[in-house]
């Protein structure tokens, strides 16, 4: 069964802007985008110069904004265009999360003091997110995130360090050593992935049922 109550597991508050901030960077993928658009709706009302001074990357879901140009500046329907309104400084959409946060660390080898991080999506884009963001020393008060959208999980084996990705089953088959594992709760933000560990060693073969437990 699965491990539940490990504190190592994260829990993201709804997100909120921090007028404090002298810059501001927002990520997103896919329903990440409402989130978003609420925290720039409240540096509008509450600091409207910092709207100046921020940028959003933004990766949509698959079939979402269809025509929007992946690598341009603005433009585009749907949530690039509800960002554009929203009167975001720079923004940018990609093609999917990887080449966003490839982006999101470069911008950050180039930051500076006063940023303020904010990140919306699906839990295993955050946990990259947020893994990239400690690797260049940003403290934890300096970022704000929301989970909303799949809750499919990144699944570290412990026998073979591979990483199996969008896993929505309680146990999943290793993409590395093909060993079924049990998804666990516990949680590496280093790794920003669960753990998993194989559900059959003290009986071989014999599998519990297969669930769906994160849709």
């Amino acid at each position: 069964m699965l491990v539940t109550g490990i504190k190592s597991k994260p829990v993201y508050a709804p997100l909120r802007a921090d007028p404090s901030g002298r810059y501001h960077l927002l990520l997103g993928s896919g329903p990440g985008a409402a989130p978003l658009l609420q925290v720039l709706t409240e540096l509008r009302g509450d600091a409207p110069e910092s709207l100046a001074r921020s940028r959003v990357l933004f990766a949509p879901d698959a079939g979402t904004d269809a025509g929007t140009d992946p690598g341009a500046d603005a433009g585009g329907g749907g949530a690039a265009g509800a960002f554009a309104a929203a009167g975001v400084a720079k923004l940018r959409t990609f093609a999917d999360s990887g080449a966003l946060l490839r982006e999101f660390e470069s911008v950050l080898a180039a930051s500076v003091m006063g940023l303020r991080l904010y990140v919306a999506g699906p839990e295993s884009f955050i946990g990259l997110a947020m893994k990239i963001a400690l690797q260049f020393n940003l403290n934890t008060d300096e970022i704000r995130a929301q989970e909303c959208g799949s809750k499919a999980r990144r699944v570290r084996c412990v026998h073979c360090r591979e990483t199996t990705e969008d896993v929505r089953t309680n146990i999943v088959q290793c993409v590395g050593c093909r060993r079924w594992l049990l998804v666990r709760d516990h949680y590496s933000r280093r790794l920003a992935a669960y753990m998993g560990v194989m559900v059959d060693a003290e009986a071989p073969g014999e599998l519990p049922a297969v669930q769906e437990v994160f849709p």
